[in-house]
């Protein structure tokens, strides 16, 4: 089983379709069932052997730091963009100096999930291949999650390579659950400042290096009040 001991973040976001719940306080401050959203993703990243946790802030930076001064049981570094805010590529530039050279986890804090037989950073862990892919994006099966809308989506082939496809016909069987493994000097030859990760992943796709993993537990994505409402019921 493959050993991921560092993780990325990716907390900085404003969280506008998160209003008013993010008027004051960031996104990942947001409570789910009485628990934070950055600590349900930390507590997860425990749970997979992860050692440190590098976090990107930028809306109500102080606060985020202040809570997460409050973990004792991994090591958490601060990616501080305050004055910017960086997009996930530029995030993950930005923080390259603590990921080291070896895989790492990234991590968005707007993803829930109850786990199915086999906890899903297992399944991820368990498919990654150093030696034949550089990305590996843990995916839900479509109808095995909240907040799967519209066609946009993936499709898997029978090595478990991934397509991209945001066309209505036919239709996509996976979502992306909004963790996955990556090897961080991807981002190595982009230029500092804002980028989406999104054309990294398009460019590996056509080299055959994007990979995907099928969780088999029930994904919520907490994107707005309403889904946080439905992720809560879904919880309790």
């Amino acid at each position: 089983m493959t050993q991921i001991k560092t993780a990325m973040v990716l907390a900085a976001g404003i969280g506008s379709r998160m209003r008013p719940l993010t008027d004051d306080r960031p996104k990942a401050l947001v409570e789910v069932a009485g628990r934070t959203l950055i600590d349900r993703v930390l507590d997860r990243l425990v749970e997979a052997g992860v050692e440190t946790a590098v976090v990107n802030v930028h809306h109500f930076a102080d606060q985020m730091e202040a809570h997460l001064a409050g973990r004792t049981d991994l090591k958490i570094l601060i990616s501080d963009e305050r004055g910017e805010l960086l997009d996930s590529g530029g995030g993950i530039k930005r923080a390259r100096a603590m990921l080291g050279d070896d895989p790492i986890l990234v991590a968005n804090i707007d993803s829930l999930w109850i786990e199915g037989e086999t906890p899903a950073l297992e399944t991820l862990k368990a498919a990654w291949d150093p030696e034949l892919m550089d990305l590996c994006l843990l995916l839900v099966r479509r109808g095995h999650g909240i907040g799967f809308e519209g066609p946009r989506g993936f499709f898997m082939d029978e090595a478990g390579r991934v397509t991209h496809s945001a066309e209505p016909e036919p239709p996509t069987p996976y979502a992306n659950v909004g963790f996955q493994i990556l090897k961080p000097q991807l981002v190595d030859d982009q230029p500092d400042g804002p980028f989406s990760i999104l054309p990294i992943w398009w460019k590996l796709s056509e080299q055959g290096r994007l990979f995907g993993a099928v969780m088999d537990g029930f994904w919520m994505h907490v994107g707005d009040p309403a889904a946080r409402e439905a992720t809560e019921a879904k919880l309790r």
